[in-house]
């Protein structure tokens, strides 16, 4: 579950600004539901931007309309009317939340029973989108019972606990990426749904390796796709930093404004940390890694931590450097998610980092906890030569 902790993930700005592509139409009908629905929301994502729309449910039935340039996920969500006594309904997110993939055209959605029940006629992306929740309904099902015990045992703060179950939910994503979503990509080169179930393979954390054979089947209509270009990039940008790859030098300025070399450290076991004082999960972290700094920086090992706070917040990332101890090299441009070093990693998500060894080349990536002791100690203590293979 390491992969599945808690992250922070880059999202847009938001607007409300139609761009230009095609007309869409959603015609939806929402009736004899448990309570009287009185609003929809609908909010989805075209060149870059989140949209957000609205529309007044008028005798169970409402239209939304919109422009975009390739299939999109939507989600809608409903707002209703308060009851006979005046009470708000507050808001399900398993009954009163769906998603729904738009195409140019007309799409009806018609709610059953619930809001989140629906029926989609007239997408052809939609169809692909609801096989797929189906095929990974059983990866889901698995997973539901051990994160109820992860929680418990988050509760308690048994760690070792913690940690089997973590592996076991790796095993169970892995698992259902490579048979839900890699297979479908094979299978299913032409579908409008392939470049999103390849986004679903690939994750924030891209294993180029992995990932590139299959971008290379996609037909050339998804790859056409506006969001297929920018994953494109990204894809490219994780050919350059994946493991036994040169770590890229890069120089930002520390706390006092001193420009920091990325290469100056050049001789030592690095790690680069991403990072920012708003990162809740981030914070959590930060304990085991400064046991880690603490234990191993008289040996040939040091930290970078890279900073994605925001501009006119010095102090608050100031602070949290002091706060959690963080007595290593610290460095950002305050330019939030646009920090310069964090694209030219291809950072999507926080907190990741980057184990460099003193020959520059990345020997790890995204160590956390235990983890993170026991590969330096590998390196370290027990003088393990790099391999780029397993």
């Amino acid at each position: 579950m390491k992969k599945l902790l808690l992250i922070f993930l880059a999202i847009p700005f938001v607007s409300q600004a139609q761009d230009n592509g095609k007309s869409f139409k959603l015609v939806g009908r929402a009736k004899k539901l448990t309570h009287q629905a009185e609003w929809v929301y609908l909010q989805y994502r075209t060149n870059g931007d989140w949209k957000t729309d609205s529309a007044q449910v008028k005798d169970g039935k409402y239209q939304l309309a919109g422009k975009i340039e390739e299939p999109v996920q939507g989600r809608l969500r409903v707002k209703y009317s308060e009851t006979a006594d005046g009470n708000k309904v507050a808001m399900v997110s398993g009954r009163d939340m769906v998603s729904v993939f738009l195409e140019p055209g007309k799409t009806k959605v018609a709610s059953v029973d619930s809001f989140s029940n629906v029926q989609v006629k007239g997408s052809s992306a939609h169809i692909e989108f609801a096989k797929l929740n189906l095929a990974t309904k059983p990866f889901n099902d698995r997973s539901k019972p051990l994160i109820e015990k992860y929680r418990e045992y988050a509760k308690s703060k048994d760690k070792a606990n913690q940690g089997k179950i973590e592996e076991q939910l790796d095993a169970i994503d892995s698992e259902m990426k490579e048979k839900v979503y890699g297979e479908y990509v094979k299978n299913n080169p032409n579908s409008p749904l392939g470049l999103y179930a390849l986004q679903q393979y690939a994750g924030w954390d891209i294993n180029a390796d992995k990932v590139e054979p299959l971008y290379n089947t996609l037909s050339d209509a998804n790859k056409n796709y506006p969001s297929a270009v920018a994953f494109k990039e990204n894809l490219d940008i994780a050919k350059k930093t994946g493991i036994g790859k040169m770590a890229m030098d890069f120089t930002q300025n520390d706390t006092l404004d001193n420009p920091i070399r990325f290469s100056s450290f050049k001789g030592r076991y690095v790690l680069i940390d991403f990072w920012a004082s708003w990162c809740g999960p981030c914070r959590a972290e930060n304990p085991a890694v400064v046991k880690v700094f603490n234990k191993y920086k008289d040996k040939n090992f040091h930290i970078i931590g890279v900073s994605l706070d925001r501009a006119g917040q010095k102090e608050k990332w100031m602070k949290a450097i002091h706060d959690d101890k963080l007595d290593w090299t610290q460095v950002s441009d305050l330019k939030f998610w646009d920090n310069d070093v964090a694209k030219q990693y291809g950072i999507k998500a926080i907190p990741q980092n980057l184990l460099v060894n003193p020959e520059g080349i990345i020997v790890a990536k995204n160590l956390r906890g235990e983890d993170l002791e026991q590969k330096l100690s590998e390196f370290i203590d027990g003088k393990k030569a790099f391999s780029p293979k397993p």
